[in-house]
């Protein structure tokens, strides 16, 4: 007679098998990761979420593949042997690959497979189980993107895993960012008020949008202390984001400011040396930009390897031909027209005419695309502030104009030439400076700035005929505020008006807060005839 023990054990085993399949899970360590992996495809949505948790337990970022193709629908089990694998379309069949190792597994026609079904539910699941699965990674930036994934995911069931992770974590910035996650699953869960009250205060220092978000959704559910809180918290976190968004237009007002700047530098040397309004400024712009167009079409044609450094080729290009046409203008159109600025105005508006129609006809009326190199593409956040880096190097690059500028007008006899010419131009020329050669000169010097700002503007906008256009009205509006002549005042007023601008965009739309500045520039000059930082030596000319 067989003992008791064995007896009872075989019945188990019967009561088992007539139970039907069952899911294996990993809490006892006993199942690998293969076949967790296979168990996805038995079972209800309840077992299917159950199995991802189990996989997630494991920590093995191996399973990372199978877990996005199955978010993705992209995991199937094969019906012959069950082995699920991750599939790709080929014609009629799919294509298969090993759900771990990625390897080619063959192919299978598509009625021997069975997709997985998923819902909204294990996509969440999912989502937070590769958080999981990263957080224990030995990469310190898959660790931070895997924190933050866990943070929007908000599962009450990765408390343990955020907790296993703080305990080994080192990198500071990670560890933040694991409590504030932790603090949102526990706001997410059935967890004491005690605990959701410091799991509030642990969000009050996010101060971001989710956690507006989170401490919003918080306030809602709940009521009285914690409902208090959280609506305390919150209103703390919209005065960051509030300072964020003014340091955000600043920023944005910054950035517009040098466009203008490398727009109106040019201008301001023209119209401040030789007093002419040179309508055709704009497309000397337009001639910079389209050298960058050419340049680097010419480069991804020939040299592709080289467009990364196409910039640094275009730059000197686009102000030798800017230039060599504003030297031409003056030579053959506005010396003859000096002392007559209603003739001038008429005749180089004409002029950008016949140039903008020139582009037309060679390179179309569409607007054109410039590539970004890749050194300026992408961006960072600070805190709440994103910066683009083309934004930056705009910025930087528009600085180093300027100064260099400074340079050549302070430390060169071109300079001094130039300076004498805008305080007097008839006690210039009596003390012998040839003053039409300054002319010359400084009328190219502007317009190939200009056509190195076009370069600038190609990385921002489209490239197109009515590029430089834009850029006209501002132009004058900087010149009148910062004061004619003057490198600094001009600095001053264009960057003023750009965060302007930026500040008054949100309340009264683009066009209607142009429109604002311009009334208080038009009211600025009755007080401040000759702008901000005036020329004291332009009194004797008038």
């Amino acid at each position: 007679m067989l003992p008791l023990k064995i007896i009872l054990f075989a019945l188990f085993l019967a009561l088992s098998a007539l139970a039907g399949p069952s899911v294996s899970f990993a809490a006892d360590g006993g199942s690998d990761l293969r076949s967790l992996i296979n168990e996805l495809a038995k079972g209800s949505y309840d077992d299917t979420e159950r199995q991802i948790g189990a996989i997630a337990t494991l920590g093995d970022e191996a399973a990372m593949p199978a877990l996005q193709a199955l978010g993705t629908n992209d995991l199937m089990a094969r019906k012959s042997d069950g082995i699920v694998f991750i599939v790709k379309k080929a014609g009629r069949n799919y294509e298969l690959f090993d759900a771990i190792t990625g390897e080619a597994a063959g192919e299978a026609a598509r009625r021997d497979m069975e997709r997985i079904r998923i819902n909204n539910r294990l996509r969440r699941a999912i989502r937070s189980a590769l958080g999981e699965l990263t957080l224990m990674s030995k990469n310190p930036e898959r660790r931070m993107k895997a924190a933050e994934q866990v943070f929007k995911a908000r599962d009450p069931e990765a408390i343990e895993t955020i907790d296993q992770a703080l305990q080994a974590e080192s990198d500071p910035e990670i560890a933040t960012l694991l409590r504030q996650a932790r603090a949102a699953a526990v706001l997410n869960s059935d967890a004491s008020e005690a605990d959701k009250l410091a799991a509030v205060e642990g969000i009050k220092e996010r101060g971001d949008q989710e956690a507006r978000a989170l401490l919003a959704s918080t306030a809602d559910a709940s009521e009285g202390e914690l409902h208090d809180a959280a609506v305390m918290v919150q209103s703390h976190v919209e005065q960051i984001l509030a300072a964020w968004n003014a340091a955000q237009n600043v920023w944005y007002g910054l950035s517009l400011g040098s466009v203008l700047l490398l727009a109106v530098i040019g201008f301001a040397i023209t119209f401040g040396v030789m007093g002419v309004i040179n309508m055709a400024h704009g497309e000397m712009v337009m001639i910079g930009a389209y050298t960058t167009l050419v340049v680097q079409e010419i480069i991804r044609t020939s040299a592709p390897w080289l467009f990364d450094f196409s910039l640094f080729i275009v730059l000197p290009l686009a102000f030798l031909i800017a230039g060599a046409v504003g030297v031409a203008l003056e030579r053959f159109v506005i010396r003859f027209l000096y002392g007559r600025p209603l003739e001038t105005l008429l005749a180089t508006w004409g002029i950008s005419l016949i140039l903008q129609q020139a582009v037309r006809t060679i390179f179309g009326a569409n607007n054109r695309k410039v590539g970004t190199p890749s050194w300026m593409s992408g961006l960072n956040e600070v805190g709440g502030l994103t910066i683009t880096y083309n934004r930056l190097w705009i910025i930087i690059f528009s600085l180093v104009v300027f100064a260099v500028l400074v340079s050549v007008l302070k430390a060169t006899r071109f300079g001094l030439y130039m300076r004498a010419v805008t305080q007097n131009r008839r006690m210039a020329s009596s003390m012998g400076i040839r003053t039409p050669w300054v002319d010359a000169l400084t009328f190219g010097l502007g317009s190939g700035i200009a056509g190195i700002a076009g370069v600038a503007f190609s990385q921002i906008d489209n490239v197109s005929p009515n590029l430089g256009q834009s850029y006209i009205i501002d132009s004058f509006m900087v010149v009148a505020f910062g004061g004619v002549g003057n490198l600094w005042g001009m600095l001053v007023g264009v960057m003023t008006l750009g965060v302007v601008n930026k500040f008054l965009e949100p309340y009264a739309g683009a066009v209607l807060g142009k429109i604002l500045v311009l009334v208080f520039i038009i009211l600025f000059i009755q007080k401040r005839l000759r702008g901000l930082f005036a020329l004291k030596g332009r009194a004797v000319e008038a």
